[in-house]
Order: C-alpha cells, then sequence, then structure tokens
C-alpha cells in the first residue's frame, strides 16, 4: 500500500481543507503540523501512516464496548497521544472538539467511518469522555 493510500482522505500537501483548518485552530498549530509532517522521510511518513492505521483499527475493533470503558479509554489514550506527539499539543477539551468535529463534518464521518460504521460516533463519544477525565 502506498503512503497516498494510507493517507488516503488525510492529504496534507495542498490541503483543500487547510484554510478552514488555520480558521479553527490558529496558523501556529497548522504550520506546526506541516512543519513536523514536511521534515519526515517517506519511511517514516508510512510509519506514522500504519501507526494512525493500526489505531483506527483497533478503536474500530472494539467500537461495540461503551465509551467510559477501560478498553475503550485505553484505545482513545493511544489516539490522543499519536495526535499530540506529531500535530501539535491538543488539550482534553480540544481533543473533545475533535471528536465532536468527526460527527459534525461528514468528511470526517464518511473517512473514519471507512475503518467501520460507527466508528467515528464511538470515537466522538470516548474522546469526550476522555476529557472529562482528563481535564
Amino acid at each position: 500500500m502506498s503512503n497516498e493510500e494510507k493517507f488516503k482522505g488525510f492529504r496534507f500537501k495542498g490541503n483543500p481543507y487547510e484554510q478552514e483548518a488555520r480558521e479553527k485552530w490558529g496558523d501556529q498549530a497548522v504550520n506546526k503540523a506541516n512543519a513536523n509532517l514536511k521534515k519526515l522521510s517517506a519511511d517514516e511518513k508510512s510509519d506514522l501512516a500504519d501507526e494512525m492505521n493500526g489505531i483506527y483499527r483497533e478503536l474500530a475493533r472494539i467500537r461495540h464496548t461503551a465509551p467510559d470503558s477501560t478498553e475503550a479509554q485505553d484505545a482513545i489514550r493511544k489516539w490522543y497521544e499519536y495526535l499530540n506527539r506529531h500535530f501539535g499539543h491538543y488539550s482534553p477539551e480540544s481533543f473533545k472538539g475533535l471528536g465532536q468535529m468527526y460527527v459534525d463534518d461528514e468528511r470526517f464521518t464518511k473517512n473514519i467511518d471507512k475503518f467501520g460504521e460507527g466508528l467515528a460516533a464511538f470515537m466522538a463519544a470516548a474522546m469526550a469522555v476522555f476529557a472529562e477525565r482528563n481535564s
């Protein structure tokens, strides 16, 4: 699978939604994420995509469990840590807002639900619980 296929729906360079991201999260956050991605080699980008897809697959596997279960919270913590490690700092509250966007914006829902129907809603609920427990 090519890097392009791994990141399908999550384009970073020439992203048509970049302006929208800048309006929501500010130039500094978007610039930092872009800079972090730009300095990665092709192998590192592949590893990043593999890690992201692995987390999505794990969350998809458990999406029928309670969002506040230990299993769900352990998995959503991996997503939180992944985002913070690679794309800037997410406070628990902004992480919750991102989860809400997963269900409010059909573009996100469509891409995330490719891993399993209802995954975006499960993630949003688990992210909200995570935020409440870690604020």
